[in-house]
Parts: structure tokens; C-alpha cells; sequence
């Protein structure tokens, strides 16, 4: 599922509010994180080496840890006030949950399998689902820069807001 956004939020730039700009505040450190991750796949897939992959296993948890309360503020505040005024089931936010499904599904076939594969080959096919998991959300985080957060600040009142920003505080 993939679509062009531009034509929903306008290729302006916008000053984000405090809660959208907690939002893409946090895409820096995911992205360092992810750029790693990416490296470690890249040379498991040069030549497996089972010391990278263990490496890999430790830094995709810790990559999930991190990643799961940004999706859940997105996915359970953002996404729900926005599909307010353009929808959930098409556009934007279809896209951004499709997106945001397809890389936790990677991730958790990686982890779930990580542990369990003896052959180097299978475990180099396990990394690739890390690096599909990198390239959707390097793409994904630039369509939310670019796209979704401006769209959002141009949509939402200022009392939606404030609740936006109030409400991802409780999300730890």
C-alpha cells in the first residue's frame, strides 16, 4: 500500500506545536538506531558472523523498545484525532498504519525466529527482515516530516492541540 501524500498537506513550511514537535523529535535517535542496525545487517549479510547477529538481537530490542512508544503515540493519538477530518480506512493515516504494521511485523518475525534457525543462511534471511523493517520506516518517518506532521499542525485546533500534546505525555 503506498501513495503520494503531498497533495494532502501542502509542501509549506510549518511551525510544529510542542506535541508534534515532541513527535519528530524523537525520528533523530530511531534513525541513529535504525543506521545501525542497518550496518550490522549489511555485514551479516557480507559474511555471517554469529557474534554481528547476536549483536543484531540485542540492538533490534532495544530499537523495539524505543520505537514502540513512539507507534503507540502516533498510532493511538495522532492517527485517531487527524482520522477525525480525512478517515482512517484510506489516505494518509491507511498508509501510515499499513506502514507502521508491516515494519513491527518484520521485526517480530526477527525476533520471534531469532533464537530458533541453526543455519548461517536462514539467519542472514532473518537480518533481511531487519533491513525491510529500515527501509520502510527510514522512508516512513520522511513522509511524516514532510507530510503528515505539517498536515496536522494546519488541521488540528489549537485545543486539539494541547490534548495531543497532553495526552502523548502519558505515554511512556
Amino acid at each position: 500500500m503506498s501513495g503520494c501524500m503531498s497533495s494532502f498537506g501542502g509542501m509549506s513550511p510549518v511551525d510544529l506545536s510542542k506535541g508534534l514537535h515532541q513527535l519528530k523529535s524523537e525520528h533523530p535517535s530511531l534513525l541513529a538506531q535504525l543506521e545501525g542496525l542497518y550496518n550490522l545487517t549489511q555485514q551479516i549479510e557480507a559474511g555471517y558472523d554469529e557474534e554481528k547477529f547476536v549483536r543484531l538481537i540485542s540492538k533490534v530490542k532495544e530499537f523495539k523498545a524505543a520505537l514502540d512508544p513512539h507507534s503507540e503515540r502516533e498510532e493511538g493519538v495522532l492517527f485517531p484525532m487527524m482520522g477525525v477530518y480525512i478517515g482512517t480506512t484510506s489516505g494518509p493515516i491507511a498508509v501510515m498504519e499499513y506502514e507502521h504494521d508491516q515494519a513491527k511485523a518484520n521485526i517480530h518475525e526477527f525476533l520471534k525466529n531469532a533464537n530458533s534457525f541453526q543455519a548461517d543462511d536462514e539467519k542472514k534471511n532473518l537480518a533481511a527482515l531487519i533491513k525491510s523493517a529500515y527501509l520502510i520506516l527510514t522512508e516512513h518517518f520522511a513522509k511524516e516530516e514532510n507530510v503528515l506532521f505539517p498536515m496536522a499542525e494546519r488541521m488540528l485546533s489549537d485545543d486539539e492541540k494541547e490534548e495531543l500534546y497532553q495526552k502523548i505525555q502519558e505515554i511512556k
